[in-house]
């Protein structure tokens, strides 16, 4: 179990090299294997009723919200090369209408597809459709929003559900005792107090490393130019090494008075402690939902393992709340995706912004007076 589990994660971190383009592409694989799990769960408990259309409703809804959820994330992040093109001006200027049309023509579907003595149960199927795409596309569009705030609030948080995982199973096999859940009868509160304390010192740890690199904590953008993603910047405060004073119970046992270290490692025990605390929680929601449907695992992909939605459920979680902690304590405005939009607008347009702004400088002082006309 130890070894696939070492193969799994160096796979991971070999994707990690191939870049950011790489990794997007293996979070939409991994959501739409993800998906596909639930859905054929769905399918085989209620296979013999033959409900029209099911599959092929479920996999339309697929690909409608994944059509408005990229579509998003190529308006905020890749405005200057929609401004390029034509044709995506027109996609990305109607695109919650085009969105909205699609899920529709759904709906519609859905509806037309209603036969009589199957209501009830053609309705189940609709709302295990949406429910499913809820935890996973929604989920995997999160995943994808921490990747461009730097490679950092990607890899620490997956690192870290990783690392309890790991652990909390050592811990377990050697010194487990105490049932910890009934719904997981494996897990033991001394593997869950000994993957807590273990994941905190490894996102500690890690997070030192990974905050010396640019390639790791610069945002993820595109370049235009090049038709690359970059990550080239000056490093924000979060990574750059400052001095902290050690509380004084610490100072006896340590021997020191002040600490150098990188702001971004005291997020890290937050991300660390929902990973270790919160994230097996969601694991815990499989298993329950394993037990009501009677089956052992969501599919079979991986030998031993089960399926991949058995590997990723507490990662959907996790993606949350980091999404939710960035948008809460760290984001502030981005003077580089403010500017994309700016050039965006029309001549008259940026010509009544710079205005606008110009007056605000000289009022605040920092342009002198002047400069006006």
């Amino acid at each position: 179990s130890l070894v696939s589990r070492g193969t799994m994660i160096s796979g991971f971190f070999l994707i990690i090299y191939l870049g950011s383009f790489m990794l997007m592409l293996l979070v939409l694989s991994i959501q739409v294997k993800c998906y596909h799990e639930i859905i054929t769960i769905g399918y085989r408990v209620y296979h013999s009723y033959d409900l029209p259309w099911f599959r092929s409703l479920s996999w339309y809804f697929l690909l409608c919200v994944n059509y408005f959820f990229y579509g998003e994330t190529v308006a905020d992040y890749f405005a200057t090369f929609v401004q390029r093109r034509e044709q995506l001006q027109f996609l990305i200027r109607y695109h919650r209408f085009i969105s909205f049309a699609l899920y529709l023509a759904g709906f519609c579907m859905f509806v037309l597809s209603l036969v009589k003595k199957h209501y009830r149960l053609q309705f189940y199927m609709f709302a295990w459709t949406h429910v499913t795409l809820l935890i996973t596309v929604t989920q995997s569009h999160l995943v994808i929003q921490n990747l461009f705030e730097g490679m950092i609030w990607f890899l620490v948080p997956i690192s870290s559900v990783i690392c309890n995982d790991i652990t909390a199973y050592i811990f377990g096999f050697f010194f487990g005792r105490t049932p910890l859940i009934k719904l997981s009868p494996k897990k033991t509160w001394e593997g869950f107090i000994g993957g807590f304390f273990s994941t905190v010192v490894f996102g500690f740890i890690f997070s030192y490393f990974l905050a010396q690199h640019q390639y790791f904590v610069c945002p993820v953008e595109y370049n235009s130019e090049t038709n690359r993603f970059v990550t080239e910047c000056e490093p924000s405060e979060l990574f750059q090494m400052k001095k902290y004073s050690v509380p004084p119970l610490l100072q006896a046992v340590l021997g020191w008075e002040t600490v150098n270290m990188y702001p971004f490692q005291m997020h890290s025990f937050a991300l660390s402690t929902f990973a270790s605390l919160i994230g097996p929680f969601g694991g815990f929601f499989a298993s329950g939902f394993k037990r009501a449907f009677k089956i052992k695992d969501f599919a079979d992909t991986i030998p031993g393992h089960g399926g991949i939605m058995d590997r990723f459920d507490c990662q959907y979680l996790m993606a949350t709340f980091v999404h939710v902690y960035i948008t809460s304590f760290i984001r502030g405005p981005n003077p580089s995706k403010l500017l994309k939009q700016l050039l965006i607008l029309q001549p008259e347009q940026q010509l009544s912004v710079y205005k606008t702004l110009k007056s605000h400088l000289v009022e605040k002082g920092i342009l002198q007076p002047s400069l006006r006309g």
